[in-house]
C-alpha cells in the first residue's frame, strides 16, 4: 500500500528560501521514494495562515477521529488538522532564527496532538551553521509529543558561511548555486529518508 510523506516547509516569513530548500529535498528523494512506493507531498505552512493558537480547547482534548471528542471550530485549524492527519509520516524543513526554532514552526507543531502522535518524522534544518539549535529543539519537542524521530537530522549550512549565499537567502529568498551543489552532494538527507522509511515499515 502506498504511503504518504509530507515535506513541510515551515518558514512563513517573506522573503524566504524555505520552499527552495524543500523542493531540493523532494528532488533528492524522489527516486528512492518512488522505488519504496512512497508519495512525497509538498506542504507549505504559509498557505494555512495559522494565527497563534486560538481554539477554546487545548489540542490534547481534540481527537478528529473520535466523533465524541470536541472538534476544531476555526477554519485554519480544521484545514491544518485535515492536512496533517492524512499523511503517514513527515519531513519537517525548518529554518533557524536567533539560535532556535522559528515561532511559526513551533506554533504549527503545537496546534495539533493526535494528528501527529505515533507517526515517524525526519527533521531537516538549514541556516548559517545548519540550524543545529533549531534541529535539537524540534527533535526534543516532537519526541516528547510521541512522534518517532529519525536519528539522522540533516543540518544544511549555507556555502561560504556568512557569505553571498546566506545574503541571497535572507534578502531575496534565493538558494545559491554553491549551497545547492553542496547539499546535493551530502548524504544525510538520503540517510534520514531511509531511516524514516524504516520507521514507516516498522
Amino acid at each position: 500500500m502506498t504511503k504518504s510523506i509530507a515535506i513541510i516547509t515551515t518558514s512563513t516569513r517573506n522573503p524566504r528560501v524555505g520552499p527552495h530548500v524543500s523542493a531540493l529535498i523532494q528532488t533528492l528523494l524522489q527516486t528512492p521514494a518512488t522505488t519504496a512506493d512512497i508519495t512525497l507531498v509538498p506542504v507549505d505552512l504559509a498557505t494555512f495562515r495559522l494565527p497563534l493558537y486560538d481554539e477554546l480547547i487545548i489540542p490534547g482534548m481534540i481527537n478528529p477521529t473520535d466523533s465524541n471528542s470536541p472538534q476544531y471550530v476555526n477554519a485554519a485549524s480544521i484545514a491544518w488538522s485535515t492536512e496533517i492527519k492524512r499523511h503517514d509520516g513527515y519531513i519537517l524543513v525548518i529554518p533557524e532564527y536567533n539560535y532556535g526554532l522559528a515561532g511559526a514552526t513551533k506554533n504549527a507543531i503545537d496546534y495539533l496532538m493526535h494528528e501527529w502522535k505515533g507517526k515517524p518524522v525526519a527533521v531537516v534544518s538549514y541556516g548559517i551553521a545548519g540550524g543545529s539549535f533549531a534541529s535539537e529543539q524540534a527533535a526534543h519537542v516532537l519526541g516528547k509529543m510521541g512522534l518517532r524521530v529519525a536519528g539522522t537530522r540533516p543540518k544544511l549550512g549555507f556555502a561560504g558561511g556568512n557569505g553571498p549565499d546566506l545574503v541571497a537567502a535572507m534578502i531575496k529568498g534565493e538558494l545559491g548555486e554553491e549551497s545547492r551543489t553542496k547539499w546535493e552532494g551530502e548524504g544525510d538527507v538520503r540517510k534520514a529518508f531511509e531511516e524514516l522509511r524504516g520507521l514507516l515499515e516498522g
